[in-house]
């Protein structure tokens, strides 16, 4: 949801954004969307045999927090600073930094049954063609739904950290 409400604020931004610039814009956040989780993936898999009794109240406080954050962010009426322009240091830099909730996310992962290539697949290319409709939406409806998306991601964060707790019990 970070990178579908960075992808409206670009749109709404750039109203004369072109398809080659749009679908730049996707691939960047698709891309680094999906390798953070894997990267987090890896990094949980290191240390999940010693944190296995205690795994769900992790993963349960990592998308809490991060749910928590995405809420508060919403409410904060900001657009980045960094959208001057579209140059590919400023769309890595937005990526990084909207993915970096991804990363804590692959931690999780690590922690759960997850197929991992599926799972990164999958939030690559959702994150593709969410952000290539964001950034029509953002041109269309301007920065109306930025912080929208901040709310629904974030309470999607927490009811999904509250499910992997309570499938413990």
């Amino acid at each position: 949801m970070d990178s579908v409400a960075v992808s409206i604020a670009i749109g709404s931004k750039f109203k004369s954004i072109n398809l080659y610039h749009t679908i730049k814009v996707a691939l960047f956040f698709g891309i680094l969307q999906g390798l953070m989780p894997l990267i987090g993936y890896f990094l949980g898999s290191t240390f999940a045999n010693l944190v296995d009794s205690f795994d769900h109240f992790i993963a349960f406080a990592i998308l809490a927090y991060l749910g928590y954050r995405m809420i508060k962010e919403g409410m904060e009426e900001n657009i980045e600073d960094e959208l001057k322009s579209l140059k590919n240091k400023t769309l890595f830099i937005l990526a990084i930094a909207t993915s970096i909730d991804a990363l804590a996310v692959g931690i999780t992962f690590s922690f759960q049954e997850i197929n991992i290539l599926y799972a990164v697949s999958l939030i690559t290319i959702v994150t593709f063609i969410l952000c290539i409709i964001a950034v029509y939406i953002g041109k269309k409806l301007g920065g109306y739904l930025e912080n929208k998306a901040e709310f629904l991601g974030g309470g999607i964060l927490i009811l999904l950290g509250i499910k992997i707790l309570l499938e413990e019990f």
